[in-house]
């Protein structure tokens, strides 16, 4: 299998088969065995304390016993998928019904991909989200620092400008949500290697999955014992220190399968300061008798890497593996703004142990799906100094229940469902000295809980198909600051010499407390038609709803690059600053109109679907020039439009072809500052297309184009642009046997030096450092293993 996720079938496997104007630079004029969420909640707490943090051997007992419960309603096994009326009878010698899954993706009517074992890189030991999601039309994912971090990915727009993005997808694993209750997620844990399938649901295409965002959502499907039976190792290594290590082991059991896997993975980086590392184990038993099908899964994973910061423009092409040391005074001026890497130190260190149990249960055309999980997430999060040192530790729980009319068709009749999350954690703020903790100046206490219920219907019409459906969303988010003292301390050091401390300072406590409540109604209105075979085309209304999270309702502010937050302005240092911002914001809402159009024509195939979304409140990050955190705010109205479009094609009998071009127009709408302008952040174009040529029947070479060809805008000003860009890579695949492979890659061919993604500001500066390199030419060799 090559770069591009190689080799490819001739039937396109996504859902069917499957005025600014200063450019950087420039002088500036100024499976089958997944399931879905969508479910279940009798009455519960509206806060999961801490005190009931379960432990391993008890969350296992717990889930092992509904397990048994519930499969013990009723010889084949059943299994799951988020697609609607996702049950699958496994057959006991052909394991897999694929077609059955992708039957439901060709005909929903939304914007929904699979990617299946051929579209999963399998060249990578342990690829990045990068590798196995750049053929996925609509995914949008920018490179951070480099290695497994904390890529920026967004779909539609939703959590753009965050940094890192935590907010405005539902991350799902094996249908169950990694995303905390409030909705945030580490995206850095997601490890797409272990998964045997992908299913992506733009927009309005998650709200059956009780998304309370509007970007959209993921699932990555884990192999089974029945999918995967036998052994497999992986490994490789390459440029910059990669360093990649990957086994698993799957028993096929009669009524019961079982499967373990690893992965390991770390790169000492492209720059200076740019290590990072990923451990991932986890498992799963699935247990099928009669007619219920039962998985329980537990993975835990550990995260680390260190936060490469930003480079001034004239760095980036100059040097690129440098980090950037902050702002240089000349003249008592303060030039070239930007966090002081070298001396913070900045790091993200962050676990997650995730256990869970779904249940589908058929019968008679009646589909009942049931799942419940429980997470304990410790995350570590040391910013430059201007932000500090964050350190969240807290508990979630997930409860799902959904219900499903199949009479005989590919998508159900009839379906309802309930999901509901709710979770407490205890958040310390330090201050950020040369990468440890400094004095704490923040103790909060966050609680948040979400619920929502869903109903839909799928009625045919002589040859349409008419699809109404009904989401309600209530939301909590609760803060109770436990810091007693009454000032916060605060810390600067010397703008002139950045690593002599000034005197330290204190300022008047100001409680952060807030409890905020939301509600609001998702209605959707889909109109389909199968004009011919293999053609599915279809038309949409939809609304949505997403409430902030905690990172929105609270941050910290008053930081510069050598101070750390409420640090009062030296020209009157008695005068009180804010050290958090709890702006009081209002869930954003948005209204879209899409259509899309599938089909699979002989050797050619395509997914396209255009879309046209009226936001209200849309929710910014903002930071000052200088990079740091200003308050969150709503925006009053903003438009997002967008094409994407994924073709395949079979060139001939050994040559195959793929594209993924996501076109996306995202603007403020007479904003009173920001007027008619493009929102900072997004790339107007992303292209990336793969060939795929198999040479023998042992060797497969593959090239892949990646093109961003517009300028993005780093500001929502639209002063300062990232210029564009294209990347050149080449990869080879050769069998040595049926069970022996292995995999070289040569990625940047050309030794691009680009802007891979950049901090999104509302303001920029020309000199600003705000722009994160892409990495270098890099070589990457891997061999695997099956038994």
């Amino acid at each position: 299998m090559t770069d591009s996720g190689s080799p490819l079938s001739p039937a396109f496997p996504l859902p069917d088969a499957g005025p600014g104007d200063t450019a950087p630079g420039d002088a500036p004029s100024a499976d089958a065995a997944s399931t879905e969420a969508a479910s279940t909640a009798p009455s519960l707490p509206t806060s999961l304390p801490t005190s009931l943090a379960p432990s391993l051997a008890l969350t296992l007992t717990l889930t092992l016993a509904l397990a048994l419960a519930l499969s013990s309603h009723g010889s084949n096994a059943l299994a799951q998928s988020a697609s609607p009326g996702a049950t699958i009878e496994l057959d006991p010698v052909t394991v897999r019904d694929s077609a059955g899954v992708e039957h439901r993706f060709t005909v929903t009517p939304a914007a929904v991909t699979r990617l299946d074992a051929a579209e999963v890189p399998a060249g990578e030991a342990a690829p990045t989200l990068v590798e196995a999601l750049k053929l996925a039309p609509g995914v949008v994912i920018q490179d951070f620092f480099g290695g497994n971090d904390q890529p920026r990915i967004q779909l539609r727009g939703s959590g753009l400008q965050q940094n890192p993005a935590e907010r405005g997808l539902l991350v799902l694993q094996d249908g169950m949500p990694v995303n905390r209750a409030d909705g945030a997620y580490i995206v850095g844990l997601a490890a797409p290697g272990q998964a045997e399938a992908i299913e992506v649901f733009r927009g309005a295409a998650s709200n059956r999955l009780g998304a309370a965002v509007l970007g959209g959502a993921f699932n990555f499907i884990s192999p089974s014992g029945a999918t995967a039976p036998g052994g497999r190792l992986a490994a490789g290594v390459g440029s910059f220190g990669r360093r990649e290590l990957a086994a698993r082991y799957g028993i096929d059991g009669e009524v019961v399968d079982g499967l373990i896997q690893l992965e390991h993975s770390g790169q000492d980086g492209f720059r200076d300061y740019n290590d990072s590392r990923r451990t991932s184990l986890g498992g799963n038993l699935s247990l099928g008798t009669g007619k219920a099908n039962t998985r329980v899964f537990l993975r835990h994973t550990d995260l680390a890497f260190d936060v490469a910061g930003p480079l001034t423009w004239t760095t980036l092409r100059a040097a690129p593996r440098r980090n950037h040391g902050g702002p240089v005074v000349i003249g008592g001026v303060a030039t070239e703004p930007g966090p002081n890497v070298l001396r913070d130190r900045p790091y993200r260190d962050a676990s997650q142990t995730l256990a869970g149990v779904r249940t589908t249960i058929e019968e008679a055309g009646h589909l009942i799906d049931a799942g419940f999980s429980l997470a304990r997430t410790d995350d570590s999060f040391a910013f430059p100094i201007s932000a500090g040192l964050r350190n969240t530790v807290g508990n979630d729980a997930n409860l799902t229940l959904r219900y499903a009319r199949l009479a005989g068709a590919a998508l159900p009749l009839f379906e309802t469902g309930l999901s509901y999350a709710v979770g407490s954690a205890d958040r310390d703020y330090f201050h950020n000295l040369g990468g440890a903790p400094g004095p704490a100046f923040g103790r909060n206490r966050l609680r948040a809980d979400t619920l929502s219920l869903f109903a839909g219907a799928n009625l045919p019409v002589g040859r349409f198909t008419v699809s109404p459906q009904l989401a309600w969303l209530r939301a909590g988010r609760e803060n109770a600051d436990r810091w007693t003292d009454p000032t916060r301390p605060t810390v600067a050091w010397n703008p002139a010499s950045p690593t002599t401390a000034l005197p330290a300072g204190a300022v008047p406590t100001v409680a952060t407390d807030y409890d905020h409540h939301y509600s609001g109604l998702s209605p959707s209105l889909a109109l389909s038609w199968e004009p011919a075979e293999g053609q599915f085309a279809w038309v949409s209304l939809a609304r949505g709803h997403e409430p902030p999270t905690h990172d929105d309702l609270i941050g910290t502010i008053g930081g510069t690059p050598n101070s750390g937050p409420g640090r009062p302005a030296p020209g009157n240092p008695a005068q009180p600053a804010a050290v958090f911002a709890t702006p009081d914001l209002k869930a954003q809402r948005a209204d879209t109109i899409e259509a899309g159009w599938r089909s699979a024509a002989g050797r050619l195939a395509w997914d396209a679907t255009v879309y046209h979304s009226r936001l209200r409140n849309e929710l910014l990050s903002l930071r000052d020039p200088s990079g740091a955190t200003l308050a969150s705010v709503n925006a009053d109205r903003t438009r997002h439009s967008g094409l994407e479009l994924g073709l395949a094609t079979a060139l001939t009998p050994r040559l195959d072809g793929r594209l993924a071009w996501t076109w996306q127009a995202f603007r403020f709408d007479d904003d009173p500052v920001r007027g008619n302008n493009q929102i900072a952040g997004a790339p107007r174009h992303l292209v990336n297309l793969a060939l795929d040529w198999r040479t023998t029947d042992s060797l497969t070479l593959g090239t892949q184009l990646r093109w961003v060809p517009s300028r993005t805008p780093v500001d929502n000003m639209n002063t300062v642009y990232s210029r564009p860009y294209a990347l050149l890579n080449l990869a080879a695949d050769y069998a040595i046997s049926r069970d022996w492979a292995i995999h070289a890659r040569l990625a940047n061919v050309f030794d691009k030096r680009y802007a891979a993604s950049t901090l999104v500001l509302d303001q920029a500066s020309a000199a600003q450092a705000a722009y994160i390199p892409g990495q270098g030419r890099s070589i990457y060799v891997g061999t695997r293993l099956s038994f």
